[in-house]
């Protein structure tokens, strides 16, 4: 990988307004960009907002609409790479929590969501892909919110050549260090036991139907260790800058880099 700066976008983002939060996500784009960011993170469902309940449907968008043409405009546009959200319908009307990796070249890639939460069960359909994208510098994975509580999928996408794995959320309930407290029970594990920057952010604020997210941000080095962390609640862009030497740091050492010496042909489940 090369250094890369990102800037994480802890938004407001209302069920439906999706004309509002496009016009937010520019607006956070074009600062961003202004800051010299190669790539702008955008939390779960940004675009549509977020809700358990089956009327997030109606607010489903599918990967050729205007919307989707539109913020593929604002990459463009500014010259940086962006992952953005949305509940996704496609042809044959299933829903998916997907996101979306936007480059000034156009869309390349989507990730599904693969492990759907119970609350969510009814509502999106699981995917049942485990993609890596190249781009801004880095090899890196998305997965989306309840996903980073099972361990095999990051290891999935390290062995698919992951150095960063990006976490949206919209996680709602409690306050924010609250919410990260919970983060740290496992992030910092993931990071750890594959040697990868983790970077973990949340919507923030009411969702218009009846959620309300505590707006949290971290980012790990493939060490294990915090390198960056906002428990203010208030929307905002925080920047990080993934450094090359923090991960040669550790997958450049023998006794460091545990991934190599993994045995999965014996791990039996």
């Amino acid at each position: 990988m090369r250094d890369t700066k990102i800037a994480v976008v802890v938004a407001n983002c209302p069920v439906g307004e999706i004309e509002a939060n496009l016009s937010a996500m520019e607006t956070a784009v074009v600062q961003a960009a202004a800051g010299g960011a190669q790539l702008a993170c955008f939390p779960e469902l940004n675009m549509t907002g977020y809700c358990n309940r089956p009327e997030l449907a109606q607010f489903a968008l599918t990967l050729s609409g205007p919307e989707v043409r539109a913020a593929s405009r604002i990459a463009e546009t500014n010259g940086i790479v962006i992952l953005a959200g949305m509940a996704e319908k496609d042809e044959s009307g299933k829903v998916y929590a997907s996101h979306l990796i936007l480059t000034p070249d156009g869309v390349i890639g989507v990730y599904r969501k693969v492990h759907i939460a119970p609350p969510e069960r009814g509502i999106f359909t699981a995917g049942d892909e485990v993609p890596v994208f190249r781009a801004a510098g880095i090899c890196f994975g998305i997965q989306l919110c309840y996903d980073a509580h099972f361990p095999e999928l990051s290891s999935a996408m390290t062995a698919r050549g992951a150095e960063v794995i990006f976490i949206p959320h919209a996680s709602p309930r409690g306050n924010p260090e609250e919410k990260h407290d919970s983060w740290m029970r496992h992030l910092p594990a993931r990071a750890f036991d594959n040697s990868v920057f983790i970077v973990a952010w949340n919507q923030t604020g009411e969702n218009c139907k009846g959620l309300a997210f505590p707006g949290n941000m971290v980012a790990i080095a493939p060490s294990g260790e915090i390198i960056a962390k906002d428990v203010s609640g208030v929307e905002g862009i925080f920047w990080v800058d993934l450094k090359a030497e923090l991960l040669d740091h550790v997958r450049g050492h023998e006794m460091r880099y545990f991934f190599p010496h993994r045995r999965p042909e014996i791990y039996k489940t």
